[in-house]
This record gives structure tokens, sequence and C-alpha cells, in this order.
């Protein structure tokens, strides 16, 4: 549908514009979100409400999917499950919930139908790409098809929650006796192919800077074990 533009600054018209274009484009307005060397902060800053505050699907279609997923009645499943998500992202959303042990819990699902939306829209950028290198000396440069297609590949992989809840229980295990870094635990008895369960820690988020000096975190040290994080990860 038609946006009307009156009003609304340059970042917001370009992030209602991903939103509205679809998951695939909504991720790539969240990969130039982390760029901030390339916008203005007014379009990065918009870009960063990509990240987690995309549009949901429904409750009731949410509950469905886990239902089936899970072989249960949600009632059967969970103590306690929140008809709001904690976070909507491109390809997933994000619920609390309680399981009947009192643990508290993260239920990720992934939104339905999202498999030919990522077909079609990959197809899309793939033409555009084409039509950039054709045309632009600049974007051949940037070998746009190239970089789609690493994209394709890195936004299918995210399609598979066991694949990701493996991926998160290895990295758990290498930093088993590791101060620096505390993953939360995998609950594999209800995790499948497009739901994931895992356990709910709290804390700030790493780009939320001026409330972790309001907390008086030593952003040196952060840095520093960001870095040892990252290269132990290599």
């Amino acid at each position: 549908y038609w946006l009307p533009c009156s009003g609304r600054s340059t970042g917001e018209r370009i992030r209602l514009a991903c939103e509205e274009l679809g998951p695939v484009f909504i991720k790539f307005g969240q990969l130039l979100s982390t760029r901030r060397d390339l916008f203005p902060d007014e379009i990065s800053d918009q870009l960063k409400l990509l990240q987690d505050q995309v549009p949901p699907f429904a409750n009731k279609v949410a509950f469905e999917i886990v239902e089936k997923a899970l072989g249960a009645p949600i009632n059967e499943l969970f103590e306690s499950f929140s008809e709001d998500p904690l976070a909507s992202a491109s390809v997933a959303q994000v619920h609390t919930a309680v399981l009947p042990n009192g643990d508290q819990v993260c239920v990720k699902i992934i939104r339905p139908g999202i498999e030919k939306v990522i077909k079609q829209d990959i197809a899309l950028l793939i033409s555009i790409a084409k039509l950039a290198e054709k045309y632009s000396t600049e974007a051949r440069r940037l070998k746009p098809v190239e970089v789609v297609k690493d994209y394709e590949a890195t936004i299918y992989g995210e399609l598979d929650l066991v694949r990701e809840a493996a991926n998160t229980s290895y990295l758990k295990a290498n930093f088993e006796n590791s101060p620096l870094l505390y993953v939360p635990e995998v609950h594999w008895k209800y995790t499948k192919t497009n739901v994931m369960i895992q356990e709910r820690i709290f804390g700030t988020p790493v780009s939320e800077v001026e409330t972790l000096k309001a907390l008086g975190v030593d952003m040196k040290r952060l840095a520093e074990v960001g870095v040892e994080i990252f290269f132990t990860q290599v």
C-alpha cells in the first residue's frame, strides 16, 4: 500500500519500506543498521528498529504452530505463555513462557509461510543486483550478486531452529568454564525445526551505550571481553 511521506523522515520512510517489502528486505535493513559508517545517525537509528520491532504475526497462529510442533495444547506444555510477543523480527518472533517445573523460557517461532516469501524475494534481489552490475561501475566493484547469494545462504540457515539450537549448545559447551560469556540453555525436549525453547536471561543490549554507562559498566573492559570472546570462537 502507499505510505504518505509528509512529516516522515528519510530514515523512517526507508524503515517502513523495508517492513512493507517483507522479511528479506527487513533482514537487509538489519544488516545496514550495523554499518553506521555508511549512513547518518537518523537513518541508522530507524533501521535499528528492524532488529526486534517488526510487526508480529497473529497470536492465534503462533499458538497453533507451537501446539502442532510439540504435539500438545499450550496449557499442558506451559504453566504460562505470553499472548504478546517479547520481540518480533524478520524470520521469527519470540514469546516468553514458564515451563511446568517453573523455569522461565523464551519460545522462538518461525514465521508461517516464510520460506516461499524468501524464495521470491531472493529472486527479486538477484535481478536487482544483476541490473546494478550491468549499469553501475560502483555497483560492480561491490559485487552485489555475490553479496545476495551469500545472504541467501545465511537467511535460509536461520529457518532451521534445530541447527540454531545445536550451535547454541555447542557454544555453551565451549564456554562452560569461562567467566566471559553466559550462553542460555536450550530445552531440547521442546525444540523442533520451527520452534525453539531456550532459558530466559535478563540483561542490557550492548548497543544501549548510555544505559551501560549509567549502570557503571567498564566500557574498556567490556570491549576487551568482546574481542576475547570473538577470537575464542574463531
